[in-house]
C-alpha cells in the first residue's frame, strides 16, 4: 500500500493540497511498516484541475492524508480509488505512523475558501 501526503518545508503537511511543494509517498508493508519514502513534485495549482490524482494512482497510492482539500480534488482522487483523510496537521512521518496505528480519522470538512490570490478561479463544489 502507498500513502501520499502533501508536504511543505520542514517535513510538515501542507494546509492546502493543491499548493504543496511536493508529495511525500510512503510505501507500507503488509505488516503496516513504512519501508520506503519518496517524493513526487507537485504540479502546483488547484488540485482538482491538475493530473495529480492520475499520477498518484499510477504510483499505486491508495490513501491521501490531507490538510485542507476541496471537494473537486476529493472527487478526482476518489475517481482513482484514493481515499482522503482530511484536516491532518503536523509532521508527515508522524501522521503516517498515526494512520497506520489506527489513531488518525477523517476530520469531516472540506476546504471551502482558500484565500487564493486575486483572479484565481476554482470550483470545488
Amino acid at each position: 500500500m502507498k500513502i501520499a501526503v502533501p508536504t511543505k518545508e520542514n517535513n510538515r503537511i501542507d494546509d492546502h493540497f493543491g499548493h504543496c511543494e511536493f508529495y511525500s509517498i510512503f510505501t507500507v508493508s503488509d505488516e503496516n511498516e513504512i519501508i520506503e519514502k519518496q517524493t513526487l513534485e507537485s504540479p502546483q495549482g488547484c488540485g482538482c484541475k491538475s493530473n495529480i490524482a492520475y499520477d498518484l494512482a499510477d504510483m499505486n497510492v491508495k490513501i491521501m492524508l490531507a490538510g485542507g482539500i476541496g471537494e473537486g480534488a476529493i472527487n478526482k482522487l476518489a475517481s482513482q480509488n484514493i481515499q482522503v483523510i482530511r484536516n491532518c496537521k503536523g509532521d508527515v512521518n508522524e501522521l503516517v505512523t498515526e494512520y497506520l496505528a489506527g489513531k488518525l480519522v477523517d476530520g469531516g470538512s472540506n476546504c471551502a475558501s482558500h484565500g487564493h490570490e486575486e483572479g484565481h478561479v476554482c470550483s470545488h463544489n
